[in-house]
């Protein structure tokens, strides 16, 4: 088995895929109106329209911005530059600046447009690193 992907659900897709864009700096490949990818070496970020619940059974079976449980999370290779490079654009979505965690990475943590916990992290111990890096 492989994990492939994570989608959010989003009443604005638009504005969503935007904002995935220019934080991660990775184009999205938009399929339809209602349905983009962002594609990563490891696994994909998926960002549907509440429309496409249809597809699943019904607006019922998800909600928008409601998440609250769960952390996007991207591994990048300077989570301080990324950090200086949004920092204006995450003014108001800013949960924690770049902090290093005792489990060994140096992470950013923010909120997305919908209020989804997104997490830059950059491991920065020998063990982090290895853990990582292999």
């Amino acid at each position: 088995m492989q994990f492939a992907s994570v989608r959010l659900i989003t009443a604005d897709l638009p504005r969503l895929v935007r904002f995935y864009e220019q934080a991660t700096g990775l184009p999205a490949t938009h399929y339809t109106p209602d349905f983009a990818e962002l594609h990563t070496p490891g696994a994909t970020l998926a960002i549907g329209s509440t429309r496409t619940l249809q597809l699943f059974g019904g607006a019922h079976v998800a909600s928008p911005a409601s998440n609250h449980s769960a952390i996007i999370e991207f591994r990048v290779a300077d989570v301080d530059a990324d950090y200086q490079r949004l920092a204006d654009s995450l003014r108001d979505a800013l949960v924690q600046a770049p902090t290093t965690m005792p489990w060994g990475n140096r992470s950013l943590l923010f909120r997305d447009p919908d209020g989804n916990l997104v997490n830059f992290f950059t491991p920065v111990t020998p063990e982090a690193l290895q853990k990582f890096d292999g």
